[in-house]
């Protein structure tokens, strides 16, 4: 088997760091991005064998430009992308501000799918290469005062999902891994949380912003064993388009699918007569 090249972006903290350390342990190369320098300079110090690390801001194009050509220009491919970078964000659709919602997407999608789309022509190139997306059980099912975010993570399974069917032919592989609530820093300091509070959504948004807070540190999930999944995932011959993790996470999905079917065979009578005659 042969070692990959991973790019791998946010790995300060919590999954990113958990799969970029793991990576390195099982004997691949790794570039993971950090958005201060002083971090940069301390992983450089401490890995210069078995991993490098970049200075990038994925919402910023002319660095993720830059930092694809350094790359490509200085090991010659990129084998593995995992797009990991990303922010939560909690609040009411109506206590959001448009400000706080385009910062949110900014990060989650528009970032992600410039550097997907700045890695995919070297990849088409060596007809090789896999995607991987970290999304959220959130990417499936939505939840009171998380709107935001899964609009953000909604979107990002929408382009990945027909990604996967344009380069598919091409050799060229895509995944996306759905988590459920995982023991890392996204509940605690890293956590955005919309300015305006509405006393009206203290029952919904509310309790879900106050739950989210009590459950920082508590979480079911363990970084580690979901970086060995993804690792799994990637050395895998026939890798699965998505890849959820953890039992919050195969619930909370189950229940989407569980809705939409219901939804689906109580209407088919109306959708099926909702056309053009024979």
């Amino acid at each position: 088997m042969k070692s990959n090249i991973w790019l791998i972006t946010g790995i300060s903290s919590g999954l990113g760091k958990a799969l970029a350390e793991t990576v390195m342990d099982k004997g691949d190369f790794i570039i993971g991005t950090f958005r201060k320098q002083k971090q940069v300079d301390a992983f450089n110090a401490k890995h210069g064998v078995t991993g490098h690390a970049l200075l990038l801001d994925i919402t910023n194009e002319e660095q993720v430009e830059r930092a694809v050509q350094q790359i490509v220009s200085q090991y010659g491919r990129i084998d593995v992308l995992v797009n990991n970078a990303g922010m939560g964000f909690v609040g009411a659709i109506e206590e959001s501000t448009m400000e706080e919602v385009r910062q949110v997407f900014e990060a989650n999608v528009f970032g992600t799918l410039k550097l997907t789309q700045t890695v995919l022509p070297h990849m088409r190139k060596a007809q090789d290469g896999h995607i991987v997306q970290i999304s959220s059980h959130g990417g499936i099912k939505a939840f009171a005062g998380f709107g935001i975010y899964n609009a953000s993570k909604f979107a990002l399974e929408g382009f990945s999902e027909a990604l996967a069917q344009e380069v598919g032919p091409l050799g060229i592989k895509v995944s996306l891994v759905e988590p459920g609530p995982f023991r890392t820093k996204f509940a605690g300091d890293g956590l955005g949380l919309a300015k305006m509070e509405i006393a009206a959504y203290a029952a919904t948004a509310g309790a879900f912003r106050g739950m989210l807070k009590s459950v920082d540190g508590k979480q079911e999930g363990d970084p580690v064993k979901a970086a060995e999944a993804i690792i799994d995932l990637v050395r895998s011959e026939n890798p699965s388009f998505r890849l959820p993790l953890g039992k919050v996470a195969l619930m909370t999905i189950g229940m989407k699918l569980d809705s939409v079917r219901a939804d689906l065979e109580a209407n088919k009578h109306i959708a099926e007569n909702a056309v053009y005659p024979d």
